[in-house]
Formats: C-alpha cells, sequence, structure tokens
C-alpha cells in the first residue's frame, strides 16, 4: 500500500496542470499520478494538427514538477472512500487525503476488431498511423466527420493519403457549423481529393487479402489499408459512479471543482461544473477546459479555493482553414453570420432566446477574450459584435 498527500487518477493534460498547481502551493508533499498511459503526460491537440505538418513529436511533451510519483499503465479498478483508498489492476492499494478524479474518457468503438482499426485519441494512436502511413499505407477510411475526424481527414491528406470519409451527417461537422459553412467546408475537402461519403454509414467490414473491405449504408465497396475511427468518446466516470459519486453528464462538481465527496475533486474532460457564463453546467473536451480545470482543481486541493467560472474556448485547423471558438456551437440554435469574405473570414454567432451562447473565429484571430465578454454579457447580441474591433493585423493565423 502506498500513500500519497495528493493522488490523482489520470496522466493527460487535466492531471498535469493540477499537479504543477498543487506544486505552486505545497512545496513539498509527495503528488502520487496513476494513468492508464505508457507514456508521462502530453499534449494531445497536435496528435491530430501540428505533428503532421512538420512539428516533432518532442514537443508534446509536458513536464512534471518535482516530487511526483507517475505510476504508468494502470487502470484504477475501485475506489474505498471510506477508508480513502483507489485500488489498481495489479491489485495494489493507493491511499490520499485528497484525490482528483481526471481521467478523460474513451473513445467510442467501432463493433469490429482488427489491428488495422484504430480509434484515434492517445499518442500510441498516431504513432500507429504515422507508422502505417510511412510503411505505405495510401488508402484510408475515417469515419466520422465531427471534431477529430475533419482534423484527422484533412491532416492524412496532406500527407499524401488517399483519404475516404465517411460520416452520417449532410456535411462535415454540421452538427456544429451552420448550414451554409458545413457545405462549404465538406465542399472544401472535394476539392482538396477527399472522398466524402456524407449520410452514409459503415456496416461492414471484412479482411481482405488487399486490404479491409468496406460497405456501407449507401451501397459504397472500398478498400483500404486503415480505418480511423473519429467517433468522440464516453467520459471516464466509471469509477465515480461505482464510488456512489454524483453523475450526470459526467462527474459533477461543485465551484471549487469538489465532487459530492469533500475529499475527492473532478476536472477536465469527464466533469461536469456549472458555467455562470452560460447559465447551465458543461462538460467540455478540449485543451483549453482540460488545463485551466486541472490548475483550478490543484489549487482547490492545496488550500486556494476559488471559484470555477473560467469559460473555455477551443480551436482547430482544416487544411489551411482555422477557427476558434467560444460556448456553445450548436447548429440548431438560432445563427447570425457576419462575413468579411464569405466562408473565408467572419463570425458566427449561436443565439438562444436572443442571447448570444456562442462565438465561431472563422479565421478570425485573437478575439477570443471578446467573444467571452459577448457571451457574459447579458445584453450579449450581434448587434454589440466582435468583428468590428479587428484591425487588419488580427485576422491571420497566429
Amino acid at each position: 500500500m502506498t500513500h500519497h498527500p495528493y493522488l490523482i487518477v489520470g496522466g493527460g493534460m487535466a492531471a498535469h496542470a493540477a499537479a504543477r498547481a498543487i506544486r505552486e502551493v505545497d512545496h513539498q508533499a509527495p503528488i502520487g499520478i496513476i494513468s492508464a498511459e505508457r507514456h508521462p503526460p502530453y499534449a494531445r491537440p497536435p496528435l491530430s494538427k501540428k505533428l503532421w505538418t512538420g512539428e516533432p513529436e518532442e514537443s508534446v511533451w509536458l513536464e512534471l514538477p518535482p516530487g511526483v510519483d507517475l505510476l504508468l499503465d494502470r487502470w484504477v479498478l475501485d475506489i474505498d472512500r471510506q477508508a480513502r483508498q483507489v485500488f489498481d489492476d495489479r491489485a495494489e492499494a493507493h491511499t490520499y487525503d485528497k484525490l482528483l478524479l481526471a481521467a478523460g474518457g474513451a473513445p467510442r468503438q467501432l463493433p469490429w476488431k482488427d489491428p488495422r482499426i484504430v480509434h484515434f485519441r492517445t499518442l500510441d494512436d498516431y504513432r500507429q498511423v504515422r507508422r502505417a502511413v510511412s510503411d505505405g499505407a495510401r488508402r484510408v477510411a475515417v469515419v466520422g466527420g465531427g471534431f477529430i475526424g475533419s482534423e484527422v481527414a484533412a491532416s492524412l491528406t496532406v500527407n499524401g493519403v488517399a483519404v475516404t470519409s465517411i460520416f452520417p451527417g449532410p456535411h462535415l461537422c454540421a452538427r456544429t457549423f451552420p448550414p451554409d459553412l458545413a457545405e462549404f467546408v465538406t465542399g472544401y475537402y472535394r476539392d482538396r481529393g477527399v472522398t466524402v461519403c456524407a449520410s452514409d454509414r459503415l456496416v461492414e467490414l471484412t479482411p481482405g487479402p488487399s486490404g479491409l473491405v468496406l460497405r456501407t449504408e449507401q451501397g459504397r465497396r472500398l478498400i483500404v489499408d486503415l480505418v480511423v475511427a473519429g467517433l468522440g468518446i464516453a467520459p471516464g466516470s466509471e469509477l465515480a459512479s461505482a464510488g456512489g459519486l454524483a453523475v450526470g453528464n459526467g462527474i459533477e462538481v461543485d465551484a471549487a471543482l469538489r465532487t459530492s465527496d469533500p475529499h475527492i475533486w473532478a476536472a477536465g474532460d469527464a466533469a461536469s461544473f456549472y458555467s455562470p457564463a452560460m447559465g447551465r453546467r458543461l462538460r467540455v473536451e478540449h485543451e483549453d477546459n482540460a488545463v485551466a480545470m486541472g490548475r483550478a482543481a490543484g489549487l482547490s486541493m492545496a488550500g486556494e479555493v476559488a471559484a470555477y467560472t473560467h469559460l473555455p474556448f477551443f480551436y482547430s485547423d482544416l487544411f489551411d482553414l482555422g477557427y476558434e471558438a467560444v460556448g456553445e456551437l450548436d447548429a440548431s440554435l438560432d445563427v447570425v453570420e457576419d462575413w468579411r469574405q464569405p466562408h473565408r473570414e467572419g463570425v458566427v454567432y449561436y443565439l438562444a432566446g436572443g442571447r448570444v451562447r456562442g462565438v465561431l473565429l472563422w479565421n478570425v484571430w485573437g478575439q477570443v477574450e471578446a467573444a467571452r465578454a459577448l457571451i457574459r454579457d447579458e445584453r450579449g447580441s450581434p448587434d454589440h459584435p466582435v468583428l468590428p474591433t479587428l484591425d487588419a493585423g488580427q485576422a491571420s493565423h497566429p
């Protein structure tokens, strides 16, 4: 049995930020991190973006502070809240004074098993795809047309891969972008060489002598060397649920990021927090929230308690298109579009009840704080727009 005053379950960006924040306040107490990963903490966004455009793999590593015991390749299976201990898959017990649950989530799975199917999320997944491409894989099916699927499809295409994108929606990112923008992006992918199978689903996968033979719901048949799935994640809330903690759409935390147990905190992809700006609970699966929430949880655990009011942003690169976004991007909301150049540079506002609930900054940079202020403002509407505050230098990719 090992004991840590601070114990963190999960080894991603939220865990890393929490450990660094704890060490800022408490300079000596041992910190334990138990991670299912085989690697120390690393930045996840480059796996589907910059590592495919020349950024070296070494750039992803995140440095932990001194005094951290890192236990890798271990799954925490159970928690005894009364004894303040968790049990891992090696039948070892780990006790704690304060516990942080930051295990992220697991990628949703296709119903077939084959070593040439990659459910894209981790560094090992990136390495597997990179290795396959380096070894000659030139036909890849990307299943999923959302955040990860669109990024991976673009990244593989610019690396000389013939990509077929299969997804059930009418357009790429159809749940996020307004219909005209989603239609433009889908056409843009086709122009860049991606074979787009919209409004379709993969229904059969059979290993064949020359690759994986796929059949879709619409009757398409194709042979590929690799299938990469980007289907979103299931939040890692099983441990919390089994331990009797409050779980809804993720592990529910209060303003200080405590769970329903005062000795346990949660942060990152699996945590559900109340957002004053949005007026409801959110669960956000993006880098900015993982880092900010992990840091806030670490400070709270170490005694510097403050309400978590951060309104996260997220970003993406799709070929030479890019965006930053804040708040709720839901294509079913009322949408107001303000374009300088149609579908090339502009701002999209997402409204509910006349108030701005989300802002999409399309090829517009340096305006995240202005977008946050607009969402927080009770009068927030496109009548208080972001675009007119721009100067020419802000409308270019950093």
